[in-house]
């Protein structure tokens, strides 16, 4: 190998209730399904899918991509075969993830990518989240007596659109990693939309799901409900308007999504859409610039685990986490009792933390340096010795700044993508995009849904007298959970992994990094362990095998406990003799590899 080596919304006034709740009610909202993606594919796909199965990693020592849809991951293998990087084959998935996964990502949506460049030995990260239009006010999404709207009065139309980063950022990342023509990299996506694909289990119980919501806009209900009925699983979708669009970008790049007819079409559709409209501009399209950020990174064990910074808490809150186990012998394995209460009560104690600091970092300064300084993490990590914590609180991390915040009240839905990459010349890549809520705003334009990227700000500007980092500003962007990551040791990558989740997300990744690194499991393993998540106070376990035995023990510690499921699609690639690949089996994702 040449390489450097049930209906819980309904009627609920969110965002005036405590965090906990809020983001527990969010959780109950269309999570994305789970399927197996048994689609009529290649060979490869076919004997993936089995290996998946199994409970057995993908094997290979040229190339392995993880992505969530068998066509979106044979888009990236063929342009990895052909001697494309990692950026290229990202550009590639993501094309048709916006096809045949568009209610997780798209066109519409935002991304953030952790890159590591073997020709320099550098980790780099690039933020494509969306911002908030130029016109946005503080009351965004408030009622005119200044309380919060109700979750989805904000979500659905173009209230709650943001201007979308992905096209940037895959542009971005061709234009300094790539290898192959920027065109090329559309022929699969051009040729799925063209003459069809099949529609997943997955997506066809999605669309079911929400198909009260998807019918609310005309384009979005004829293309996903056509004559009034959902699209079934099994049948074949084209979609013409989504080739057209990708024909226009690969001719002239992203440039002509920010400008131009798309661009028009885009806000024409965001401020005209019944009973919801949004403020999105040409001019916040033309001024949209994703952005290079400095990696975050947090020691574990041997390792450095790397990631996305501000406007992402992923990598701080995951760092934190893990800098508080490894204080502590978690040995006694995932399913110990003692590693439970440690675990769960770490993330309470990272989570309180990034309800209270983290934001967009250009507009709020943050303590980025001081919530991963060890001796901080030590002092936190000092209130896990003893038996349950009844309540947690933020802590003081070292600031030179003078701050005062209040805890926000954002949320998070469980959607999203995520997509790993190794190439042949030692590059890796982890890219987690989405267009948040599942469909997104149901805005459908051009042969894809506009993200409604702008409910992950707080709702309330004020808490208490006191301001919320997380507020709505005009050009911030939203805080994310995302957390696409990768773990280095000794300057070389040796894990890439990452999670959809909403929120969730913080600990899928968190966990699966533990049962790699602490309990020995091999990537498939570690991505198919059960769930245990616990951000609040309340611990979450995810129905199935040893439900039942894992809630009685966390509850004789004096955990609340709820059994539910919990469907990750985490995707992760460890780099060593071979290169192995995982996918999550709640989704219908794959791993391929030569």
């Amino acid at each position: 190998m040449k390489r450097i080596f049930n209906t819980v919304f309904a009627g609920l006034f969110l965002l005036g209730v405590a965090p906990a709740l809020a983001q527990q009610a969010a959780d109950a909202i269309a999570p994305e399904q789970g399927g197996s993606g048994a689609l009529a594919l290649s060979d490869a796909v076919a004997a993936s899918q089995a290996a998946k199965a199994a409970g057995q990693p993908v094997l290979a020592d040229d190339w392995m991509i993880v992505a969530a849809n068998p066509y979106a991951a044979q888009a990236g293998a063929r342009v990895l075969r052909a001697g494309g990087s990692a950026a290229d084959a990202a550009v590639a998935v993501q094309l048709v993830l916006g096809l045949v996964e568009p209610q997780s990502s798209g066109l519409g949506g935002g991304a953030f990518v952790v890159w590591f460049d073997a020709a320099t030995g550098t980790l780099t990260t690039l933020d494509g989240r969306e911002t908030a239009p130029l016109a946005v006010t503080p009351r965004l999404f408030q009622d005119a007596a200044g309380e919060p709207l109700k979750f989805f009065d904000a979500v659905v139309g173009g209230r709650s659109v943001g201007t979308p980063g992905t096209p940037a950022v895959l542009e971005l990342l061709h234009r300094k990693w790539g290898r192959l023509d920027w065109a090329g990299l559309f022929d699969d996506a051009l040729m799925l939309a063209r003459d069809g694909f099949t529609v997943s289990d997955r997506m066809a119980q999605s669309i079911a799901r929400d198909a009260d919501r998807l019918s609310r806009f005309a384009a979005t209900a004829d293309y996903f409900l056509p004559g009034g009925q959902p699209l079934q699983a099994g049948q074949t979708l084209s979609n013409p308007a989504y080739a057209e669009t990708l024909a226009v970008l690969a001719e002239n790049g992203a440039g002509a999504f920010y400008t131009g007819d798309i661009a028009a079409d885009i806000v024409r559709t965001v401020r005209t859409a019944a009973g919801n409209p949004g403020v999105l501009s040409q001019t916040d399209l033309a001024i949209y610039q994703a952005k290079e950020r400095p990696t975050v990174c947090a020691p574990y064990r041997t390792y450095q685990v790397c990631g996305m910074g501000p406007p992402s808490s992923g990598a701080l809150t995951v760092g934190q986490i893990l800098g508080m186990a490894q204080q502590y012998d978690l040995s006694a394995g995932p399913d110990d009792p003692e590693t439970l209460r440690i675990l769960g009560d770490a993330s309470r104690l990272a989570f309180a933390d990034r309800g209270r600091y983290m934001a967009d970092e250009d507009f709020v300064p943050m303590p980025t340096q001081g919530l991963l300084d060890p001796s901080y993490v030590q002092s936190r990590a000092a209130l896990l010795s003893g038996p349950r914590l009844t309540e947690v609180a933020p802590g003081t991390p070292k600031f030179d700044h003078a701050a005062n915040w209040a805890d926000d009240e954002a949320i998070e839905l469980p959607s999203t993508s995520h997509i790993s990459i190794v190439d042949r010349y030692g590059n890796a890549l982890s890219m987690t995009t989405t267009i948040e809520n599942g469909f997104g705003s149901r805005l459908f334009v051009r042969g894809f849904l506009l993200n409604n990227e702008l409910t992950d700000f707080s709702f309330r500007t004020h808490k208490d007298g006191l301001p919320i980092a997380n507020r709505v500003e005009p050009g911030k962007r939203p805080r994310s959970s995302m957390s696409p990551t990768i773990v280095m040791q000794n300057g070389k990558p040796v894990l890439v992994t990452g999670a959809p989740g909403g929120s969730m997300i913080i600990g899928f990744v968190a966990n699966s990094i533990l049962a790699w690194a602490d309990w020995g499991m091999n990537v498939q393993q570690a991505v198919s362990q059960p769930h245990r998540i616990n951000r609040f106070g309340r611990y979450d376990v995810e129905e199935g095998s040893g439900d039942v035995e894992t809630a009685q023990a966390l509850e004789a510690m004096g955990y609340a406990v709820k059994i539910t499921p919990m469907t990750s699609g985490l995707g992760a690639i460890e780099i060593g003799p071979r290169l192995s690949g995982g996918a999550d089996p709640r989704r219908e994702g794959i791993a391929l590899g030569e």
